[in-house]
């Protein structure tokens, strides 16, 4: 038995595909070889249909296996449309697009199945039984008509075998992300915020009987220690791991075990993804002691309007502060996520966001565009607003470069305005330079009209790049665009191989 995996993701930040090492890690172990197609143009593999082709018909896989992220869902349709012209292979969609919107998933011909939720067990039941019938966490169409089988339960990690790295040509992934290596040592989240698929995820769930509290779960702790040791032994050139988990500071005696025995193995930094209201000095110095050397905060907006009204994240500006400020006081790096582009965001609340970032000061932030992705509350939320420009989304591959919302010309112009111009605004409204220069350049910027934006757009950057370089002359601190267009850096951060 031979399974092909595709994972599209053009256009878009290298990423480990969790779902398919897990997989395919379960499948070696039953004596199933496995293959992947990770086509990505930073990989050297960008979306040539002749190329995959060569692949798939080198491979001759007995069944295809695509995992599919919603931004990604168009370029795993006409993969699989093209596969089809010349192989009959039943293909199958798992991953987060089809969980959230099987039946329009199941709708088109090309796709013979669907896997919703986690996949492991569900895709080597549909591996040795050879049809998806009867199988749970699995959809099809059978008679016309779209079946969805109810889920099993959330799956036991102290079952699953070693994840499978050798199907990725992990080394090249290693340099191409300048030594980033994610890791996961959880899954699930405790929080319901309605742009993420959580959730969604949760509900599925509970529909076919399973209790949410045992969502949340973790690896052992020996067994994060056993993967960090096995890719520093396998792997070279590893400057830093980062921690995917959704909260990884979530158990605190799992923090603190973890904290002692990673130390021990390797003086390699490491980031983490922490929540405001579960972070706390024990909690700051526990990262530090063990080498983190960047924890990361979703703010998502400065406005506490919106983020209770329409991000479901009922955090106050308060706590966003303090556990800022204890990170800092430990000698933490700080990451912020932010969005705009949000329903019922004005322009006062873009604003927000920005003079909340000037406050915190964190290490770095980065942002994004919001993007009502299909299954959440945030897009039910975004629809009903009538604020979607459907077109647009679907032509959308990532939600950095362009949005697909429509708030008004006014905030739709800031938008923009901001998007392209980010750092200069947390600058100015921080008064980095001490006299007003930034805050200067960006009253001029907000009081442009769409017209004169376009006039004065690049003359402007020009403007910002001459005091950015005058401020590293004078060493003043302020913010630049590093590492990738949607990411403000203070330049008081030093090393440069770190680059997420």
């Amino acid at each position: 038995m031979r399974v092909l995996f595709i994972y599209p993701n053009i256009n878009a930040q290298i990423g480990f595909n969790y779902g398919v090492s897990y997989i395919s890690g379960l499948l070696k172990a039953q004596g199933i070889e496995t293959w992947l197609l990770n086509v990505n143009e930073q990989l050297d593999y960008p979306l040539d249909m002749a190329r995959i082709r060569r692949d798939v018909e080198r491979i001759d896989p007995d069944i295809i296996g695509f995992s599919v992220l919603t931004n990604q869902y168009k370029y795993a349709l006409q993969i699989a449309e093209d596969v089809k012209t010349y192989r009959d292979t039943p293909v199958m969609f798992g991953g987060i697009h089809p969980t959230m919107d099987p039946g329009e998933t199941l709708s088109h011909d090309v796709v013979d199945s669907i896997c919703l939720g986690e996949g492991e067990e569900a895709f080597l039941e549909v591996v040795t039984k050879g049809s998806a019938e009867g199988v749970r966490n699995m959809g099809y169409r059978k008679e016309g008509h779209i079946v969805l089988e109810p889920l099993r339960p959330f799956t036991d990690l102290a079952t699953l075998p070693f994840k499978d790295y050798t199907i990725f040509d992990f080394q090249k992934m290693i340099d191409a992300k300048d030594g980033w290596v994610g890791l996961l040592a959880s899954r699930g989240c405790p929080f319901r915020c309605t742009y993420c698929l959580n959730h969604k995820i949760i509900q599925l769930y509970k529909d076919s009987g399973h209790l949410p509290k045992h969502y949340v779960r973790k690896h052992a702790v020996d067994e994060v220690i056993a993967e960090i040791e096995y890719l520093l032994t396998h792997y070279t050139r590893i400057t830093m791991f980062i921690f995917d988990d959704d909260i990884f500071t979530f158990d605190r005696e799992w923090l603190r075990e973890f904290s002692e025995k990673y130390r021990q193995v390797t003086k390699t930094g490491f980031v983490v993804n922490a929540h405001v209201k579960m972070f706390d000095e024990d909690v700051a110095r526990s990262l530090k002691e063990a080498g983190c050397r960047i924890v990361k905060f979703g703010l998502e907006s400065g406005s506490e309007r919106i983020r209770r009204n329409v991000l479901g994240r009922y955090m106050s500006n308060a706590d966003i502060e303090k556990a800022f400020a204890v990170a800092h006081k430990c000698g933490l790096h700080t990451s912020a996520f932010v969005m705009i582009g949000l329903p019922f965001e004005e322009k006062e609340d873009v604003l927000a966001t920005i003079r909340l970032l000037s406050r915190i000061q964190p290490g770095r932030f980065r942002w994004s565009l919001f993007f009502p992705f299909v299954g959440t509350r945030a897009y039910d939320i975004a629809r009903d607003h009538g604020s979607i420009d459907f077109d647009k989304m679907a032509s959308l591959d990532n939600f950095t470069d362009e949005t697909c919302m429509d708030l008004g010309e006014d905030v739709n112009l800031l938008v923009e305005k901001v998007k392209g111009s980010f750092c200069a605004f947390v600058n100015g409204y921080a008064d980095a330079d001490g006299a007003g220069a930034y805050r200067s350049i960006i009253s001029r910027i907000e009081e442009a009209d769409r017209a004169r934006w376009g006039q004065e757009k690049e003359e402007t950057r020009g403007r910002i790049a001459d005091l950015d370089n005058t401020m590293d002359k004078e060493t003043k601190l302020h913010y630049q665009v590093r590492f990738n267009r949607f990411m403000g850096v203070r330049n008081d951060w030093e090393d440069d191989s770190l680059s997420s």
